[in-house]
């Protein structure tokens, strides 16, 4: 088992590996971990981990009134969280690489990472600045039939955009190749799907590339199918991706 420890990330959303994570960091205990990074050789990978959290926000009240008039706001690495950290994240994450991390005039930062290898949360520290979690760094295995999935799912994912496209009254590009690998095909429809938080881990946390796909498949039919039998599509954004300055 191939472990190691990392400066952690919670937010409500799930990063796949493979894809890109743009992050507005303006809490201090993530500017300090920002700074942490900072000091990491450019040539080195400057790694955290990231995971969803399952209830509540990520961002913790950083004024008195918000949200509660007569609240104190909390303070320190684990706010929001709760007594038991690790009990408030989902137990499969992914490490994130930073490739760009700027820091502006007001102290707060610009990221850019991308998911690499997905985690399994072993525990969380919050004796720092900012939280930090040993981590187990799961294998992709590629499960059965493979191949024969990730071709399914591309037509069904194909199918759904133009259903996407049609309920929404937009074109739909058709420039951009999709690959045809398994794992990149799993995680890009994971992530390009509409779909909560809940289900989006349930993918991420999937035991193989082939179980992902198998599921991935049943909720794009399922989608597909909803998208056509509606006179018009629902603003599901708003329920099912809430906003976060981070």
């Amino acid at each position: 088992m191939t472990t190691v420890r990392l400066p952690l990330f919670p937010l409500n959303s799930v990063l796949f590996p493979g894809l890109v994570l743009p992050l507005n960091v303006f809490e201090e205990r993530y500017r300090a971990m920002m700074r942490d990074l900072l000091k990491i050789a450019e040539d080195e990978p400057r790694r955290f981990a990231v995971v969803a959290i399952r209830d509540g926000h990520e961002v913790s009240p950083s004024a008195p009134g918000m949200p509660d008039q007569t609240a104190v706001p909390e303070r320190g690495p684990a706010a929001g969280f709760g007594d038991d950290p690790a009990r408030a994240f989902h137990a499969v994450g992914c490490i994130a690489d930073a490739a760009t991390v700027r820091e502006r005039a007001d102290g707060s930062f610009e990221v850019l990472a991308t998911g690499t290898t997905r985690v399994r949360l072993l525990s969380v520290d919050a004796s720092g600045p900012y939280l930090t979690a040993e981590l187990e760094e799961l294998e992709e295995d590629p499960g059965e039939e493979a191949g024969a999935l990730a071709e399914g799912v591309l037509r069904a994912f194909r199918q759904y955009q133009k259903r996407l496209a049609g309920a929404r009254e937009r074109s739909l590009s058709t420039g951009a190749d999709l690959p045809d690998e398994p794992a990149v095909v799993s995680y890009l429809v994971a992530a390009a799907v509409m779909l909560d938080v809940p289900a989006r881990q349930s993918l991420l946390q999937a035991p193989d590339v082939a179980s992902r796909l198998r599921e991935e498949l049943k909720l794009l039919r399922t989608e597909t199918a909803i998208i056509r039998n509606l006179p018009s599509l629902p603003a599901s954004e708003l329920t099912r991706g809430p906003t976060s300055l981070n």
